[in-house]
């Protein structure tokens, strides 16, 4: 049976060992417990702070499991609580199998995979194993002498003549991608920044120790793992093959055999390179991960220069039609990871929607859009009540480490600091990390002190309180399109049709599955649509979503309000 063959019929348990079958009554197509589950992705530092210090932590968030259980979400991707010097807010660890002394200790941790595990949710580590901290104890063995066990760890190269790194690799985070120890006389790689040195997966000892350190957090009780930028653990420095360097598959394939094979874990990954030609490789059977996030529809309002900090406008086109092409190559042997916002975006209704008048509308908008296509939704903390991007007056103003790192760079070769600011204000990643707004109070419910970073200044308008006491609100909303995995086998096992692909405001497909039939019409713009529908999208059933009026039919020539949604059921 060929790799794609086993993809058609892979299943497993569920999360707690009880049989996963796909939602519905009379269902019984055994199926993964993560495609039916909704993702919650938490950034602790912004999410609950228990103590007053100002920072989220892991008391906080076991306060506000209540909120995540009513939602109905199934897991947390939790963003980084290791140890670490917090230089780029976690992802830059110094003790793979410690917490975070402002987050809380390991009791916390084991009590919050214990709280979650009680409401029905799983916990899924954020897994940063492409490089370490500066600080981490390996590095700084390893930075003292040539001759220490840990020195190949990390990767070190000899310098050129004159004084220059081993080659002029700039890193992703601004300059270059090397710096030099003068204790051993190399310099050491680092793609993001100097506080964040590679490891050395050419190293068996190094891969040894990974497999041991996910070992032990499994046995911790959770659910899975969201894999930092992995591609990049099979890179081949030497040639300058980075993204997707050719020992990538090696090395998941070992990770595999090694930690993830016979377990019942999500395994989601994250590439900035994957794309429709690789990813297959990474997904097919859900191995050896189950799916990928991949960035396309992201970069698609990137300038090629200047990337996220030269914005480029996105059009509903554009947006719909990257994402049918994803859903049309993964349709047959694969599964995706759907997502808009995350810890590294922009808050997206400030992205592809309107965060005026219309941030509720287009909130739902897009929701509709993203819960209705086949995959496994993703929501991070906020959106589910329509969060925001700020507005950065400075770059003094400005937390991000990639945003400094890259201002002298990008000013060097042309970008303006007017044309830099706006890149901020748009795409920054101060934008997703705004403490969340739990209610109008004066520290938004998140925290009784300073917070890290300062509130959106619309926290006193858009909080939870206040979008869950409203039935016609976002919370609400997302609730609805969540429960639908429940009670729609078609939202899990369909396939899914694009119609209308030139249209340039509406979003047009269908799922379909067995009996079940879904026609799903979404208008990405704040103006009303009129349109002529094909047969495919035509006929009477159950309004499952609908946004404005609740239609029992579509036929013919319709006309779509501004930020219309409707998914039909026949």
């Amino acid at each position: 049976m060929t790799t794609f063959e086993r993809a058609k019929n892979h299943g497993v348990s569920g999360p707690n060992g009880a049989p996963a079958t796909a939602a519905g009554a009379g269902n019984n197509v055994a199926s993964p417990w993560w495609k039916s589950a909704v993702g919650y992705q938490i950034y602790p530092r912004s999410f609950c702070d228990s103590d007053g210090d100002g920072v989220g932590d892991i008391p906080g968030i076991i306060s506000r499991l209540d909120h995540l259980a009513d939602l109905g979400v199934g897991f947390i991707w939790l963003s980084p609580v290791y140890a670490s010097p917090q230089r780029d807010n976690g992802y830059d660890i110094s003790d793979y199998q410690a917490i975070h002394h402002e987050y809380g200790t390991l009791d916390d941790f084991d009590r919050l995979v214990t709280e979650a595990r009680d409401r029905g949710i799983g916990i899924v580590m954020d897994l940063v194993v492409n490089h370490c901290s500066d600080e981490h104890a390996w590095f700084k063995a390893a930075a003292a002498s040539r001759d220490a066990p840990e020195h190949d760890l990390f990767i070190w190269r000899e310098g050129r003549p004159g004084g220059l790194p081993p080659t002029d690799k700039r890193a992703i985070f601004g300059g270059p991608a090397w710096t030099y120890v003068a204790a051993v006389d190399r310099w050491y790689l680092h793609l993001f920044s100097p506080g964040q040195p590679d490891l050395n997966w050419d190293n068996p000892d190094l891969r040894d120790r990974i497999w041991s350190m996910m070992e032990w957090w499994i046995d911790r009780g959770i659910a899975g793992f969201r894999m930092d930028v992995i591609d990049l653990i099979g890179k081949d420095v030497d040639r300058g093959l980075f993204d997707e360097g050719p020992h990538i598959w090696d090395r998941l394939g070992e990770m595999h055999d090694r930690v993830l094979k016979g377990r019942d874990l999500l395994t989601v990954g994250e590439s900035w390179a994957v794309s429709r030609d690789t990813v297959l490789q990474y997904v097919a059977d859900a191995t050896p991960l189950a799916m990928m996030f991949h960035f396309d529809h992201v970069k698609l309002g990137w300038d090629p220069q200047f990337h996220k900090f030269r914005p480029r406008e996105v059009t509903p086109l554009m947006l719909k039609r990257e994402i049918t092409a994803w859903q049309t190559h993964l349709r047959e042997y694969g599964w995706d990871a759907l997502f808009l916002s995350n810890h590294d975006l922009p808050r997206h209704i400030s992205r592809y929607g309107d965060d005026g008048v219309g941030r509720i509308a287009s909130g739902k908008a897009l929701a509709a859009m993203l819960h209705l296509l086949r995959g496994t939704p993703f929501v991070y903390q906020g959106e589910e009540i329509g969060m925001i991007n700020t507005r950065a007056a400075s770059l003094a103003d400005v937390e991000d480490l990639e945003a400094h790192g890259q201002y002298e760079g990008f000013m060097a070769n042309g970008l303006t600091h007017a044309e830099f600011m706006e890149g901020v204000n748009l795409n920054g990643r101060d934008n997703a990390r705004t403490p969340m707004q739990w209610d109008g109070g004066p520290g938004a419910g998140f925290t009784a002190g300073t917070p890290w970073l300062p509130l959106n200044p619309n926290s006193r308008e858009v909080h939870v309180a206040a979008d869950r006491a409203d039935p016609d609100g976002l919370f609400a909303f997302y609730r609805h399109l969540i429960g639908l995995r429940r009670e729609l086998p078609v939202l899990i096992h369909g396939g899914f049709q694009a119609y209308l692909e030139d249209h340039p405001a509406v979003f047009a497909f269908t799922r379909g599955w067995r009996e079940q039939r879904l026609a799903v019409l979404v208008n990405l713009t704040g103006e009303a649509q009129t349109l002529e529908l094909p047969d495919a999208l035509c006929g009477s059933g159950r309004p499952v979503v609908h946004t404005h009026v609740a239609r029992r039919g579509l036929q013919g020539r319709v006309t779509l309000e501004p930020w219309e949604a409707v998914a039909l059921l026949r």
